[in-house]
């Protein structure tokens, strides 16, 4: 099926639902699409605690993630038709796993994050999360959820570097959005910024690409008419990084076959974007 968009060409397989209307959203693929409140002011600097290792902080996370096992992911499935494709590709790949992994994603919907934790079985995961999106309504649960926000200087960045290092020692699973922001339920995958890469490269873990696509509503949803589409994860093969070679060689390389597997899996023939982000 061959759609134009913006005078360009768009090719996906028959059957790709395509929930929007993509001539709708911005030129720029990482301009927002979603605008929240500012309801405080969150200061991130070298004090800053991107491991929350507070008693409220602790005591925050374990009833976020008890909230999110116990009643999100059911409502999830019932909400969104929830379905996962693929787990084939973390049972038989498990060994590659002992020291940790990172997933990547393409972001369009509020709760995608949460299935990408119930993809890989009700594990706790950290995230790179935005720091302008801690300062809304959602930031509490951002944090508990394990959002660490980019660090905006460099004093601040050694200590967000520090927080990831101590994850990766205690072999911890790391989240990222290479498409840096939100677009709702938008279909085409757009370009990924490679810095989320480096960490694979730098800790020298696999990277597991995960294409979240959509489905028409049907039976139960159409009758009570949903009007948000319908949810599938697929799980891609892992890709391992080789620190035999330079970083910005391998970073580039990670981040463009994670791109490209993601697209496949989404069953695009012709994408809107280029793989990478121009920085």
């Amino acid at each position: 099926m061959e759609i134009t968009v913006k005078n360009k060409k768009y090719i996906v397989e028959d059957g790709v639902y395509i929930p929007t209307d993509l001539n709708d959203y911005p030129d720029n693929p990482d301009e927002s699409t979603w605008h929240p409140k500012k309801i405080c002011t969150v200061t991130i600097d070298e004090n800053f605690p991107f491991l929350d290792k507070s008693f409220k902080g602790k005591f925050l996370s374990n009833f976020i993630y008890t909230i999110i096992f116990l009643l999100v992911f059911p409502l999830q499935k019932i909400r969104y038709g929830l379905k996962i494709e693929g787990k084939k590709n973390l049972r038989k790949n498990r060994k590659l796993f002992k020291n940790g992994a990172m997933t990547v994603s393409n972001h369009v919907y509020r709760w995608d994050y949460l299935a990408i934790l119930q993809c890989v079985k009700y594990r706790k995961m950290w995230f790179i999360a935005k720091p302008s999106n801690l300062e809304t309504s959602d930031g509490w649960m951002i944090r508990g959820a394990g959002g660490i926000p980019i660090a905006p200087t460099l004093s601040a960045g050694r200590k967000f570097n520090q927080a990831f290092d101590e994850l990766h020692s205690k072999k911890k699973w790391i989240h990222v959005f290479p498409e840096s922001c939100r677009w709702e339920f938008y279909q085409p995958i757009r370009p990924f910024h490679r810095g989320g890469f480096y960490m694979a490269y730098k800790y020298n873990i696999p990277v597991i690409p995960m294409n979240i696509s959509f489905r028409k509503p049907t039976g139960i949803y159409k009758l009570f008419k949903v009007k948000h589409p319908l949810i599938t994860v697929r799980i891609g093969e892992p890709i391992l990084p080789d620190i035999n070679k330079k970083r910005r060689e391998e970073t580039e390389r990670l981040t463009t076959e994670a791109h490209q597997q993601i697209v496949r899996m989404a069953k695009i023939s012709k994408n809107l974007w280029q793989p990478m982000a121009e920085e």
